[in-house]
């Protein structure tokens, strides 16, 4: 029996496959955090939502009135767990924000001071916030990519902040794919091959 090691997937995209029917997750690229055993974490990072900055610092600290700049900076749904909690991924920087978690090039920062910061334009220079999580089980992103629910996108440091950082909201699923040569996502088929 040939027994092979798991492969596991963190700083990596998942691009929904064109047939992937739950609404949560339809034409939407994650970021995973975190791929292990116990299960997945990750950020969609391709779905604005209407909130803005200003509408959460308003609810974190009412007194003084948010700045002018944190009406224009938009959040993203990030999925649909824990959606009341905020983080914020960024690259590295010379500044320490509590609640940071290391990503090679990047941070994944949950505190409120990384906010403050960007609301006053002394933030990190690139950033994407978001509200709420994905989250999978253990073994159940393992199942879905089984069933072709997801493209896996692994991409160079330089790529992965292009696709973060630089690139529309409107643009990232179809930039992702198309680094993987995929021109139309809408052509792939839903029926797993086997040789």
């Amino acid at each position: 029996m040939k027994t092979t090691t798991p492969r596991y997937l963190t700083h990596q995209l998942l691009i929904a496959m064109p047939h992937m029917d739950d609404p949560q997750f339809a034409q939407t690229l994650i970021y995973l955090i975190e791929h292990s055993p116990g299960g997945a974490t990750g950020l969609i990072i391709n779905r604005p939502s209407s909130v803005t900055l200003a509408d959460i610092l308003e609810q974190v600290r009412p007194q003084p009135e948010p700045s002018a700049l944190s009406q224009h900076i938009g959040i993203h749904s990030g999925g649909p767990v824990q959606t009341e909690r905020g983080f914020v991924l960024h690259p590295k920087c010379s500044s320490e924000y509590a609640a940071t978690l290391q990503l090679g090039t990047l941070n994944l920062t949950s505190s409120q001071d990384v906010l403050f910061a960007i609301a006053e334009g002394e933030g990190p220079e690139h950033y994407l916030i978001a509200l709420g999580y994905s989250g999978w089980n253990a073994g159940q992103l393992e199942r879905e990519l089984a069933d072709n629910a997801w493209l896996t996108c692994p991409l160079e440091d330089e790529q992965l902040f292009d696709i973060l950082f630089k690139q529309p909201d409107e643009q990232r699923l179809q930039s992702a794919a198309q680094r993987l040569g995929v021109t139309n996502l809408n052509l792939l088929s839903s029926q797993v091959g086997h040789a």
